[in-house]
């Protein structure tokens, strides 16, 4: 069967559509953009967290050393100490992880459980222990 135009095939969708009396994104919230996202939550808690170098099982080629570290903190703020530097090769093997590491997950999580991270470098190896701080609240307004 050949496909429709598109003209043709838009026709058809709001046609079917016309009954529909509210919009829903897949994810089944309403499509209301004028509230936060997260309606009615006014503040949201989430961790600061340390991620350091705990151990290096090859050759450091980046420079990172053993106590090397980086600060996410406020949610969405990355800190490296000053004159210190974090191979960006190690910082996007363990970037995924941070924003679960932020929040309160259950008990039976592995990621509540497991906090080291490997560098993909196999030459390195150099090993990552992500650690909470402090748990602070933020308004979710100031969320991104």
């Amino acid at each position: 069967m050949p496909a429709q135009p598109l003209a043709h095939r838009l026709r058809r969708e709001r046609e079917w559509a016309g009954g529909i009396r509210e919009v829903r994104h897949f994810d089944r919230h309403p499509t209301d953009t004028s509230r936060p996202y997260a309606r009615g939550v006014a503040e949201t808690e989430v961790y600061d967290l340390r991620v350091t170098v705990e151990r290096i099982e090859g050759r450091s080629v980046c420079g990172l050393a053993v106590g090397d570290y980086f600060e996410l903190t406020e949610s969405s703020r990355v800190r490296i100490p000053e004159g210190k530097h974090f191979c960006l090769y190690a910082l996007s093997a363990v970037l995924p992880l941070l924003p679960a590491k932020q929040r309160k997950l259950p008990d039976g999580d592995w990621l509540e459980q497991d906090n080291l991270v490997a560098c993909p470098d196999p030459d390195e190896r150099v090993i990552m222990r992500i650690e909470r701080l402090a748990q602070r609240s933020i308004p979710t307004d100031e969320l991104t």
